[in-house]
């Protein structure tokens, strides 16, 4: 365990925020909500991307390499925080954070102004990529930074909600980049935004920039940081500091997995599993499940502030990690609620029809593919993929070693293909036809192509989406006070860095394709939901086991 100095709240309460609270605080999160819009913008148009930096290859394959370059965003961001973390604890959090800010929103303006792939060929998708890294090298960069300049600011008493409006920031980057792209679809029709509209998103970053970069300018540097800095106690090698000692590297990993892994499933199951669910599971289309999706962030926001300020009254630790555990509690339950809200024609269906896939197992690949370059083409992994793009829910049965695989469908068996060895145009057709015939046979079943809108529960839905994002604001509000609680002055930056972006970068990321593969190994539309509860259950289990509470953490304690 670690220890940590601690100084109790004073009796009268903390003081009121005053203006410049409100400056520091206002300042630091609307560039930080801006670095977030930028940097989920381009997952949100990753279909219309695919298109036109990719357009040399068929549809699937464009998208599989677009969501490859918004993936890369996610895989650079722990190395853009030791890159900035460094920088950040030698020179400064004021002027570090705000080269991060400038690197992101011109990465995004740019995005908006580059050619397709139609227009200058090979160098369209590279440079794209480029751009992609830089982003999430900045982003890397930017969270630590801000996170310790707003509770290098804030009296100890109100640490939590201090920086708990900043931890808005990532739901309302993401809200603000739902509207705009809705809002722009409306204003000019989806056409032409197909065609040339897709880039105003983008190109509107720079207005924000610009803003963002103007308030960051008039910023003082953090006063924990200058007291540091004038008593000539800043670390010549950070990183060396922070990785090369035991005492800091066991903090940084008892952070990784006692906090952030945790907070990192939540968050991503909370915002984008339930997205994706929406609309590839439960088939609503994309435009009611974004802005049922932004109802719900719009509605949960001001919980990350809440559940900031209840931190510091009982704690960072309990808030944290009651999350963590109600999140693995109720995570079956309100995603099948989900389904009987938002399709309940495909719920009834799951229950009547059973299913089954037989197959030789030895013929049954794990579909676990995070860079979207594996194919599964046996005649196993065709029964699975057909099931799989209609939600149905199936039981595998094995079957004798070279036995083909079959589907049934209540009463009906339908062979699935053997492709091996065939003449590609043969085997696309076989596959056709055999992905036609189990189309035929889950319509008759009653398994819905589309949720129908008119039976839809709206409210209902709204209400659990919400429900997610309140346990989102559970393990996310007051984790940026816990985190730079966590760690001396010297090392803050660097050290608050990397837990959280290999947690929310690699941890949170994986999530899609972890949860993917579970659910076409074992055939059941919820089963992906294991990998976010076993994570969210360890942390838990960890956290409890061998954190110590933050809360009232002297943060000059140790310099």
């Amino acid at each position: 365990m670690f220890t940590s100095t601690a100084v109790p709240a004073a009796a009268t309460g903390p003081a009121p925020m005053t203006s410049q609270d409100r400056r520091v605080v206002f300042a630091s999160s609307l560039g930080t909500v801006f670095e977030w819009y930028d940097f989920y913008l381009y997952g949100s148009l990753a279909p219309i991307l695919a298109a036109q930096f990719f357009s040399g290859l068929d549809a699937a394959s464009a998208l599989i390499f677009a969501l490859l370059a918004f993936a890369a965003g996610f895989i650079v961001r722990p190395f853009g925080a030791l890159l900035f973390g460094r920088l950040g604890d030698m020179i400064g959090r004021k002027y570090t954070f705000l080269v991060t800010m400038l690197i992101m929103g011109l990465s995004t303006f740019v995005v908006g102004l580059l050619p397709g792939q139609a227009a200058i060929g090979v160098a369209a998708p590279v440079i794209l990529v480029l751009l992609r890294l830089l982003q999430g090298l900045a982003l890397g960069g930017e969270y630590g930074g801000a996170a310790t300049y707003v509770a290098e600011h804030a009296p100890a008493g109100r640490r939590g909600a201090y920086t708990g409006w900043m931890q808005t920031t990532a739901t309302l980057g993401l809200l603000l980049s739902l509207a705009v792209i809705l809002g722009t679809r409306a204003a000019i029709g989806e056409q032409a935004f197909a065609a040339w509209g897709w880039r105003i998103p983008f190109l509107l970053s720079i207005v924000l920039l610009v803003i963002s970069t103007w308030i960051r300018l008039s910023m003082e540097e953090s006063p924990v940081f200058r007291k540091m800095k004038e008593a000539g106690k800043a670390p010549n090698a950070p990183l060396a500091e922070a990785l090369g000692r035991w005492r800091n590297l066991k903090r940084m990993i008892l952070a990784l997995f006692g906090l952030v892994a945790g907070q990192a499933v939540v968050w991503y199951t909370g915002h984008f599993h339930a997205l994706f669910f929406l609309t590839e599971v439960l088939k609503v289309d994309g435009r009611t499940a974004h802005v049922l999706m932004a109802a719900a962030l719009l509605l949960g926001a001001p919980f990350f502030v809440a559940f900031g300020s209840l931190s510091d009254r009982i704690g960072r630790k309990p808030v944290i990690l009651a999350g963590c555990l109600i999140a693995a509690l109720a995570y079956f339950p309100l995603f099948k609620a989900l389904t009987e809200a938002a399709n309940p024609d495909l719920a009834a269906a799951q229950a009547k029809t059973q299913v089954v896939v037989v197959a030789d197992p030895d013929d049954c690949s794990l579909q676990f593919n995070p860079i979207g370059t594996a194919k599964f083409t046996s005649d196993c992994d065709l029964a699975r993929q057909a099931l799989a793009a209609r939600s149905v829910n199936y039981v595998n049965e094995a079957s004798a070693p070279g036995t083909p695989a079959a589907i049934r469908i209540g009463p009906l068996t339908i062979d699935s293909p053997v492709t091996a060895g065939l003449p590609p145009g043969e085997a696309r057709w076989r596959e056709a036809e055999f992905r036609k015939a189990v189309a035929q046979a889950l319509d008759a079943a009653g398994f819905p192509v589309t949720a129908d809108p008119a039976k839809m529960n709206r409210p209902l839905i709204v209400g659990i989406l919400l429900v997610l994002v309140i346990l989102v604001a559970m393990v996310y509000g007051p984790i940026a006070a816990m985190l730079v609680e966590m760690f001396p002055t010297r090392i803050r930056y660097t050290a608050t860095s990397l837990p959280y972006h290999v947690g929310n970068g690699w941890f949170g990321g994986l999530l899609p394709a972890i949860a993917f593969a579970i659910v076409a190994q074992t055939g059941n539309v919820y089963s992906g939901l294991w990998y976010p509860i076993v994570i969210a259950a360890a942390s838990f289990a960890i956290g409890t086991l061998f954190l110590r509470e933050t809360r009232g953490t002297d943060l000059s304690a140790g310099d």
